[in-house]
């Protein structure tokens, strides 16, 4: 007999005193919503688990996305004792214990499944304890942590089993949850509504079924409003479609304002687009280009910043993520402006569609045999180094395009001083006498 009395695995949809996650709780692979990339046909933890050849393993990822669920479903395909471990009631008495009746199981032919949530809150001790048994297979061993497991779980632990990385759910995933959900907390509802719930909860199924659940509890008519998930959420829903107008209207006002270098408008546009949930790569990417077309060489290191803002958002996350996205926002709203490479490169692009493509000058060719030199290539061309602050005076477009100007800096920010400096370079080479 066991310490722990084995997790029931009886549906509990019929149980209106349970949370609705856990009334929702899938009992098969095929009632299972999300994490196709390891658990989609073919894929080789479901072949594991379908064949019942499952080894130990670590399931690694945020809240809400199915960890407990999928070891349950698990333990019920596998057909082995399921024991819950807890890391703050356990201690190295009671799981020797559990371990001892878990070796005489596997003597008797039976296995045990057991399955420690939040394993990153046992002790090096703690952990210690389970390793000979999962070593000779007395075990199967299912952690769940929030995690990573490489700084979290000992070594030899880690060595002995495969860690699986869990995703936060898609908002089509977890819409696709609420919709099943409408029949037990008998209400109805539209999909728009169900999508800002979805929305709101970013990728955890848990927090998308207590709104569903407070919202349905305060619906009278059997009709879920939007005042009632207002005030579960409490907070206000504000209006979005991330492929509809008001996607467009937001990123267009945001890139408005700071090109208009209006930094509260930017930040208030800013605020709209995160609050409303918008994926906050898509932001930065948005802003990058905001450097690039409405800064550029104005001020050079907004790109830099757009990129490190980028790179903050991707290593963070929400929310701390959003103050790196709120930070460049001021950069880049307060920048000198100018559009002067983007449009540089637009008259570029222009000439080269409407000139003939012509051969590259052979004095900018490179003479890689000697046949090549015979025949002229690399012939007149000045090393830019042997020549007083490095200006050679030769030409280095077509012939039809000698002299062709297609970047005029304006005089603000840093371009000033580009400007100033090409034109020091134009008036130079002028001067240069030809060889």
């Amino acid at each position: 007999m066991s310490l722990f009395e084995p997790d029931p695995l009886a549906s509990s949809k019929d149980d209106a005193e349970r949370p609705l996650a856990e009334r929702m709780r899938p009992v098969t692979l095929e009632d299972y919503v999300g994490q196709s990339h390891i658990l989609a046909p073919g894929k080789p933890l479901r072949s594991q688990i379908e064949r019942d050849q499952l080894g130990s393993i670590i399931l690694w990822g945020p809240p809400g996305v199915g960890k407990t669920t999928l070891a349950r479903i698990i333990a019920r395909m596998t057909h082995a004792d399921f024991i819950p471990f807890s890391a703050v009631l356990s201690g190295i008495k009671e799981i020797k214990a559990v371990m001892a009746d878990a070796e005489r199981n596997r003597r008797l032919g039976r296995r045990t499944l057991i399955f420690i949530d939040e394993i990153h809150r046992f002790n090096k001790a703690q952990q210690d304890a389970f390793l000979p048994y999962v070593e000779r297979g007395d075990i199967i061993l299912i952690g769940a942590t929030t995690e990573n497991p490489s700084f979290e779980v000992i070594s030899a632990l880690l060595s002995r089993t495969k860690v699986y990385m869990l995703k936060p759910l898609a908002e089509d995933e977890i819409v696709r949850l609420l919709e099943r959900a409408l029949p037990v907390v008998k209400v109805t509802a539209s999909e728009d509504l169900l999508r800002q719930i979805a929305v709101y909860a970013n990728g955890d199924a848990r927090t998308a079924y207590n709104i569903l659940d407070l919202a349905a509890a305060a619906s009278n008519d059997g009709t879920l409003g939007s005042q009632a998930v207002e005030d579960a959420m409490q907070r206000k829903m504000l209006l979005y479609d991330k492929s509809g107008e008001e996607h467009f209207n937001l990123i267009s006002a945001l890139h408005k304002s700071v090109r208009s270098s209006d930094v509260d408008a930017a930040l208030y546009w800013l605020g709209r687009m995160l609050e409303s949930g918008e994926d906050r790569m898509y932001i930065a990417r948005r802003l990058v280009r905001m450097a690039i077309e409405d800064i550029g060489m104005a001020d050079p290191r907004a790109l830099e910043q757009s990129i490190a803002a980028q790179q903050a958002v991707h290593f963070l996350g929400i929310p701390e993520g959003d103050l790196a996205l709120g930070q460049v926002t001021i950069y880049l709203a307060a920048a000198p402006k100018s559009d002067a490479s983007y449009q540089a490169l637009n008259r570029v692009i222009e000439a080269v569609q409407s000139h003939r493509d012509e051969p590259v000058p052979f004095h900018l060719r490179n003479a890689v045999t000697g046949s090549m030199k015979q025949w002229g290539y690399g012939a007149g061309y000045q090393h830019a180094h042997k020549f007083e602050d490095a200006l050679p005076d030769m030409e280095c477009l077509p012939e039809s395009l000698a002299g062709t100007r297609f970047y005029e800096p304006t005089n603000r920010g840093a371009e000033q001083r580009i400007a100033e400096r090409l034109e020091a370079i134009r008036a130079r080479k002028q001067q240069t006498p030809k060889e």
